[in-house]
């Protein structure tokens, strides 16, 4: 196979018929239609959003203190005793039963089993886990399990997104829009973070950049903020008092804060998955392993009863700078722990809520060594690049936390701190703690966005400009022995093109010449015969993205390339060989490495 290097073929502009259909984005008018099925879909999120956290405080409020009562309970400062220990392993026993009876993809943070129905399951969920997950999702935070609703409902809004869309005719594609459409609404009704919402689905499960699923998603999760406005309340989530404009001394301590924030990530995410191994060694079925990493999270409420539960106030409190000293080095080595082994147990719960603590925590830790700012400033730094070190989301953890302080003059550390914490952990971890849960179960994803080659390169480039050419008079015994020889041009392709007074007259493949051979008699049947007389072609102009459709539509692997000006009259070959070549081209591009040309250039002569 050769490479075809850059300059191999001279530029080609493409044709009038292409300038006219060729465009930005692939977007058409059924994006409205999109929207307009978003929209219910908002509305429902957010009123999932709010079933779930009643749900939550009427299971903490029976659990812990045996009333019915949907108040908001904190559990920090309360005195539960030994019944502590044992509430949380209750509720595993009930999350076990239920993952076993039930529906197994309610156990974990959601988010996995959002990106695997994305992914391989043409974006369809079981109904099942749309009424199981909010449910397992509260008795398993209500009885104190160390996890937020966001992973929850992440999967729940998707869930009721899918089952929305199945009830339409619909592609694949649209399906998935809905789906992720409901998830990102979902957190925005938790959070009030509609833009921080949107960015999540595009970092981490539209896997696509294309206005037919982005403006869906945002009507989705602009619909479900306003929604919660009458349901939960309107304004920040964790109002703080605002900063003052930040000198350029806070950027070094961004950067630290974020370096520091990615070495933790990757420590987090290695301290989950080795939890999950040490519990697939239990000599019990898995589910019993909730109820086991119950008792070990109660253990943890009696050393400091804040790792239980959702935790938003100690993280309010943490952002306005109220706890320190060796209380927050507590709260840091006992919430890492309760959280990885909970999390590690196959329980139900999200992440986000436990992350921002722990990053939060961390940021507030490091203030005391930084000499600029306050601990409540660096809590906030610490929640954003934790987010982008550990869930690989950068953009999202800014927007987030913005979204839920109202602080914009915070705006320069977070990003220093969150692109540091990102370098760091990509260059650690090969995968994220949400895509290594797939890789165990054999499914590898890449999130990266890039343009595709294919879209970019003409057929001009890479096609094959002397193609094997005979006449249409040519019988199949003659093409035959043609074949045969040796080196012979004819011999390179499994097709060949037929002309006919310098046009194109047909194509003929080795398999006609071979279904020739046992109907009729090769020495009078002619190829033309023999071949296709009528075959599909392709312009030179055109890009390998267009030529690749014509051959999967038509199932067929090579074309013959004409001018476009004349249909008829042969300018090149394109088949597989050409096509896997502009494929290694792109390679090339990425992994060759050459002299910077500047310094190439011979200097002249003095």
């Amino acid at each position: 196979m050769k490479s075809v290097p850059p300059s191999a073929a001279s530029p080609v502009s493409p044709g009038h018929e292409d300038r006219d259909l060729l465009a930005d984005f692939t977007t058409d008018r059924r994006v409205l239609l999109l929207c307009l099925l978003a929209v219910p879909i908002g509305a429902i999120a957010a009123l999932v959003a709010k079933m779930l956290l009643w749900l939550i405080a009427v299971f903490t409020n029976g659990a812990f203190f045996f009333r019915f009562s949907a108040a908001p309970v904190i559990l920090a400062g309360q005195t539960l005793g030994w019944w502590g220990v044992l509430v949380p392993a209750v509720g595993g026993v009930a999350i076990g039963l239920m993952a076993r009876y039930g529906s197994e993809k309610i156990r974990g943070h959601g988010i996995p089993e959002a990106l695997e129905a994305i992914l391989l399951g043409r974006s369809l969920i079981d109904p099942k886990v749309a009424i199981l997950k909010p449910v397992s999702s509260a008795i398993s935070i209500g009885t104190g399990g160390p996890f937020g609703a966001e992973g929850p409902i992440i999967m729940t809004g998707g869930a009721f997104g899918s089952l929305f869309a199945q009830l339409f005719h619909l592609t694949s594609a649209e399906r998935k829009t809905l789906l992720v459409a409901g998830a990102a609404a979902g957190m925005a009704a938790v959070f009030a973070t509609p833009v921080a919402a949107t960015l999540l689905a595009v970092e981490l499960l539209l896997f696509e950049w294309k206005p037919r699923s982005f403006i869906p998603v945002a009507a989705a999760a602009i619909v479900a903020a306003v929604v919660r406005v009458p349901l939960l309340g309107a304004g920040p989530m964790f109002p703080v008092a605002l900063h003052a404009e930040l000198g350029s001394r806070v950027l070094g301590g961004a950067l630290f804060v974020g370096v520091c924030t990615g070495l933790f990530s990757g420590l987090l995410t290695a301290l989950v998955y080795a939890c999950e191994d040490a519990f697939a060694k239990l000599p019990v079925h898995w589910m019993w392993w909730p109820a086991i990493g119950g008792l070990l999270v109660g253990c943890g409420g009696l050393i400091d009863p804040r790792v239980l539960g959702v935790g938003y106030e100690t993280i309010h409190s943490l952002i306005r700078g109220e706890i320190l000293g060796a209380t927050l080095v507590g709260l840091i080595v006992a919430k890492g722990l309760v959280w990885a082994i909970a999390l590690g147990s196959g329980t139900s719960g999200g992440v986000l809520a436990p992350l921002l603590m722990l990053g939060g925590g961390l940021g507030a830790l490091l203030s005391q060594w930084i000499g600029v700012g306050d601990p409540g400033l660096w809590a906030v730094v610490g929640m954003a690049a934790i987010m982008g070190g550990t869930m690989r989301s950068p953009l999202t953890g800014i927007v987030f936390l913005l979204e839920l302080t109202r602080d914009l003059s915070v705006l320069p550390a977070l990003f220093v701190g969150t692109v540091a914490a990102l370098c760091v952990t990509v260059l650690l971890l090969r995968r994220s703690i949400l895509t290594e849960k797939l890789a165990r179960r054999g499914q590898h994803i890449t999130r990266e966005y890039s343009v595709d080659l294919f879209t970019l390169i003409r057929v001009g480039e890479v096609m094959d400009r002397n193609p094997p050419i005979v006449s249409a008079e040519t019988t199949v015994a003659e093409l035959g022995a043609q074949l045969a020889q040796p080196g012979a041009a004819v011999a390179r392709r499994q097709a060949t093109l037929i002309e006919r007074d310098g046009k194109l007259a047909g194509i003929v493949t080795r398999g006609d010449l071979l279904r020739a051979q046992r109907t009729e008699d090769p020495n009078t049947m002619t190829v033309a015969r023999a071949g296709t007389t009528e075959p599909v072609t392709v312009f030179a102009d055109e890009t390998l993205d267009a030529a690749m459709n014509k051959m999967l539509e038509r199932g067929i692997a090579r074309l013959p390339v004409v001018a476009r000006e004349d249909s008829r009259k042969i300018v090149g070959y394109l088949g597989r060989a050409e096509i896997l070549a502009a494929r290694l081209r792109g390679r090339e591009e990425e992994q060759h490495r050459e002299k910077g040309p500047l310094l190439a250039r011979k200097r002249p002569r003095t």
